[in-house]
């Protein structure tokens, strides 16, 4: 049996996405954040000695990081998929598997980088500290945010927006493996404030993945993608 530890509001969403498409049985078993510092809880090094989710386990098996979970999922259970899902892992040396190779890489490699750094350095002035401290604290992080942070997010929604004015999926005209890898970080990325008047051709690419089945049931075994920022 499929058992997905799913933490909440987590990258986590992308692989109980996944499990729903495929068709496949699995349990869920849900995780709550700490309500302090929002850390996954310790119950979760039981699973794995890093204690992240996601963490999937079949059978003894037991694999973790999001990628090589949902590379997992293909190999093992890609073949018996809906029709749909028949270009979940693009042909090899075709056009289409090389863009989801690199938008598979792209999601941790580049892209969630700067949205993480985002999120800290918008948190930073909001955490309890010396009043006296609290403006210096505000203006560093602005600056960082407005000299580095922003272009680069900045750089990867333009870029994202390019590809789907030509392209319906990450991989070209068929949902694969990199929809599932990317749409945790457009949906952080278009969270906050990106307008869809300026992104109209990537606000699109969510609303198509947010009106499948398999994903609205995701999100009601699962709960919120995002925290309330």
């Amino acid at each position: 049996m499929l058992t997905l530890h799913h933490l909440e509001t987590s990258r986590s969403h992308r692989i109980l996405w996944l499990l729903e498409e495929l068709g496949v049985p699995y349990e869920l078993r849900r995780y709550q954040r700490d309500p302090a510092t929002r850390l996954a809880p310790p119950e979760l090094k039981k699973i794995h000695p890093l204690g992240k989710s996601p963490v999937l386990t079949d059978g003894e098996l037991v694999v973790a990081e999001s990628g090589a979970i949902l590379e997992y999922l293909a190999e093992c259970y890609g073949a018996q998929a809906p029709a749909q899902l028949a270009h979940l892992e693009p042909a090899r040396g075709t056009p289409a598997h090389r863009q989801c190779r690199f938008w598979m890489h792209y999601a941790e490699g580049s892209l969630m980088n700067w949205l993480v750094m985002q999120l800290v350095f918008d948190s930073i002035p909001r955490q309890p500290m010396p009043f006296f401290v609290r403006p210096v604290a505000r203006a560093l992080c602005a600056g960082v945010q407005e000299k580095l942070i922003q272009p680069n997010v900045q750089a990867a929604l333009a870029f994202m927006e390019n590809h789907f004015a030509q392209h319906r999926w990450f991989a070209g005209e068929h949902l694969s493996l990199a929809d599932f890898q990317m749409s945790f970080a457009v949906e952080a990325a278009l969270a906050r404030g990106a307008a869809a008047s300026t992104w109209p051709h990537l606000h699109a690419y969510l609303q198509r993945i947010q009106a499948r089945p398999a994903y609205q049931q995701a999100l009601a075994k699962g709960g919120p993608v995002l925290p309330a920022w």
